[in-house]
């Protein structure tokens, strides 16, 4: 046996570290865009449209522009001359599409459109001088509610947005669903829902001395955010420059630069002073939201309960000038195994703002009225839910007709039931009661999928044997900063507190958007490659200035030891980074890798599971709802860092109940206009609405999804939790809860 075996190698991954960067954050240090300053700063305040459809007819800005310490403000009429072709920058964003170009016509699309931009010495000037902008429209007919517009809706078109069209329908779904000996056929909807991150969207945009910008955004893609400036402004490369190096929260509504990006970089370049414009809660409420659906969903099965036909059929909102999809049926066609299978996607328009990717987009809509018709067609064949579920287990993905990579969602069933203690539940309804609460178990089955895209990483090892991985990447509260350098120290087998890992910079190598559950994926597979190259590479450098020791063993006998490379135990079988760098004649030693997804992937469906057991308590009298207990099991690959994946999977199960529960974008439609615009009355759940929340990973092994084997856990936590709360009320109570939000007064009607 080789003497150097008995070193033990370090292991990062799979470790529940705490973050590291959780102490810049609790302390204050941690800087936001919205935190960033320069001298002569100037305070940017955003006048929102009053009309939900219509055209400016004038403004009057003189007011404002009277009081000491106003210095501009902008408006379609006076904003610098911009590029007209939309086509220069359609595919550079995310979702796909042409965003909403500020000021730049006289045209209103919706109620809280920007309309002017007043940018003062300070922020309470900006503010009130804001006030003062008086604005004359005429306004047009204007439509907000879906359901008169319902007939109307029409298949959406690939031209304006990132429409991934269902699969052909297979089989005769139709006949399949009237020969059913079982049948379920409902309606189902849900509603607009907002992103409401406690980091409102905002930017500070410095100017240089020779017109390049320095740009501090919230974003969740810097490269992507640079594109789009560079093109829509008409700059070069090397005169923008993006910096994110925290985010407070996104989750899809950082994907797409939004208005207030544009703004300020008019104002700044118009002022040449650096400008800061950050959005009001109010006006969070006017872009980036779920869009609302309505959706049929229609079951055929067998009396042994094996399904015979799926439809699935949804509308979803968008706006007049943009179509917007979710990705909301394609789901039915691959969750269970059915040979008649019909799937239907229409968008209606309405006089709102482009609704936005919000976590698991589609998928959150989607998998709500599937999963709770599933548990009414368990209800009809009076079957178990769970196993209605196991008899139509689907094996395939049958709508690209391709084995998955791996799927455990068997094992996700398994061990989540035994964990919540599935096999005690009563098959009927209204069975449990403790003094006012009727108590019901639910639960239903998430699916997302696990995808990889391109990305570049840099690692960086000084004499002082710090290594500094880098990648353009984002940390939207994730943990993206505590996963790469786990898998950094992994690839080195070094200790966490010797790597440094840097992103939000758009000098960084590039990498793609965090969006997607992607991340862990992609990056990371290009921060192991960059570090495996750099290892690789000292080990070379050890063989040829270490010394004759280090030249007479095989390279997988040199490993590192702290700051030292070692190949036995002898006094000539170690040396120093430093001394090995210094004869080498270096400073530091670099690698990068770019790495991109691998052809035996197209060959796999890829995706990840999960099983989601809910038990809600409803009061008879009050008709409020507690959802007092979840087991959510997920199947997602190999798991980075359990501590912050079982966060990501907590936080969704959280982000479920407020769908299921509270949240609702209500409008007057009289107006046009969203009423309930804020924290008070737009409801989310606080600490009293949560109660126990247990999260499970189950083994799952995948060579083929990433080198890493592991999936990303940001979107399946949310996805399923609504179906499985709706099942537990109608477990608890025997009514059947169909539209969401589920409140009381629904229940009483």
């Amino acid at each position: 046996m080789n003497h150097t075996e008995t070193l033990p190698a370090l292991r990062a991954i799979g470790v529940p570290y705490k973050r590291v960067d959780g102490r810049l954050k609790v302390t204050g240090a941690a800087q936001y865009a919205g935190d960033f300053t320069a001298n002569g700063l100037t305070y940017g305040f955003v006048v929102s449209s009053t009309i939900a459809a219509g055209r400016i007819v004038s403004i009057d800005s003189s007011a404002a522009l009277a009081l000491p310490g106003v210095l501009h403000v902008l408006t379609y009429q006076n904003r610098p001359e911009l590029p007209r072709a939309d086509k220069a920058y359609k595919d550079m964003v995310a979702p796909g599409g042409s965003p909403l170009r500020p000021l730049w016509d006289d045209r209103v699309w919706y109620s809280g459109q920007p309309v002017a931009l007043v940018m003062a010495e300070s922020l309470e000037l900006a503010r009130h001088a804001a006030s003062l902008v008086e604005v004359r429209y005429e306004s047009a007919p204007h439509q907000t509610a879906m359901r008169e517009v319902l007939m109307k809706a029409e298949p959406p078109s690939t031209e304006k947005g990132g429409f991934e069209p269902p699969p052909e329908p297979r089989g005769d779904a139709d006949a399949a669903v009237a020969g059913a000996a079982v049948r379920v056929d409902e309606f189902y909807s849900t509603p607009a829902e907002y992103h409401n991150p406690m980091e409102m969207h905002g930017c500070t945009v410095v100017p240089g001395e020779h017109g390049n910008l320095t740009v501090y955004e919230k974003t969740q893609g810097v490269v992507n955010t640079k594109t789009y400036l560079t093109t829509v402004f008409g700059l070069k490369d090397d005169e923008v420059r993006v910096v994110s190096p925290f985010v407070g929260g996104a989750f899809g509504s950082g994907l797409r630069p939004q208005y207030h990006l544009a703004l300020a970089v008019m104002a700044a370049r118009e002022l040449k002073r650096p400008v800061r414009v950050t959005l009001t809660r109010q006006q969070m409420f006017t872009f980036a939201h779920r869009p609302q659906t309505i959706q049929r969903v229609a079951l055929g099965a067998a009396a042994n309960g094996k399904l015979q036909a799926v439809i699935h059929e949804a509308v979803s909102e968008t706006s007049q000038y943009e179509d917007y999809c979710d990705v909301v049926v394609n789901w039915a066609g691959r969750l269970y195994q059915c040979e008649n299978v019909t799937l239907g996607y229409k968008v209606a328009r309405l006089d709102v703002p482009t609704p936005a990717d919000m976590r698991a987009p589609g998928a959150a809509q989607g998998l709500f009225p599937l999963e709770v018709a599933m548990d009414e067609l368990a209800e009809a064949l009076r079957m178990d839910p769970l196993e209605l579920r196991l008899i139509n287990y689907a094996e395939r993905d049958a709508n690209k007709n391709l084995p998955f990579s791996s799927k455990a969602l068997r094992e996700c069933y398994r061990e989540g039931a035994a964990r919540f203690g599935w096999g005690k539940r009563p098959l009927a309804p209204r069975a449990r009661r403790e003094g006012n609460e009727w108590i019901g178990w639910g639960m239903a089955t998430g699916a997302w999928e696990a995808l990889q895209n391109e990305a570049s990483a840099r690692a960086v090892l000084g004499r002082d044997g710090i290594v500094t991985v880098s990648s353009s990447t984002a940390d939207i509260g994730t943990g993206t900063y505590t996963a790469m350098t786990q898998i950094a120290a992994d690839a080195l087998s070094m200790p966490l507190h010797d790597i440094v890992f840097e992103l939000g910079d758009t000098r960084l190598p590039k990498a793609p958007i965090e969006g997607g559950s992607w991340t862990v994926s992609s990056v990371g597979s290009a921060v192991d490659a960059a570090c495996k190259r750099l290892h690789n590479r000292l080990v070379e450098l050890a063989r040829q200035h270490g010394g004759a020791r280090f030249a007479s063993v095989a390279r997988e006998d040199i490993r590192r030891v702290g700051k030292r490379l070692v190949c036995g135990f002898g006094a000539d079988d170690s040396i120093g980074i430093d001394t090995l760098l210094e004869r080498a004649g270096l400073e530091s030693l670099e690698e990068q890798a770019n790495v991109k997804p691998h052809e035996k992937q197209q060959a796999y469906s890829m995706g990840t599971h999960s099983a989601i057991f809910v038990e809600a308590r409803v009061d008879e009298a009050l008709g409020t709802v507690r959802v007092t207990r979840v087991v959510s099991a997920v199947a997602a690959g190999h798991i980075v860092n359990p501590k912050t994946a079982g966060n990501q999977i907590a936080g969704g199960v959280v982000w479920g109940i407020s769908m299921a529960l509270h949240e609702d974008g209500q409008f007057d439609h009289d107006i046009g206009r969203q009423m309930n615009h804020n924290f008070a009355e737009y409801h989310i759940p606080v600490n009293a609405d949560i109660h126990d929340i247990d999260v499970l990973f189950v083994d799952e092994h995948d060579d083929i999804v990433n080198p890493l084997g592991a999936k990303g856990v940001g979107e399946i936590g949310v996805v399923g939790v609504a179906a499985a709360v709706s099942n537990a009320i109608w477990h608890a109570t025997g009514k059947r809860m169909r539209d969401l939000p589920m409140t009381l007064d629904k229940l009483f009607a």
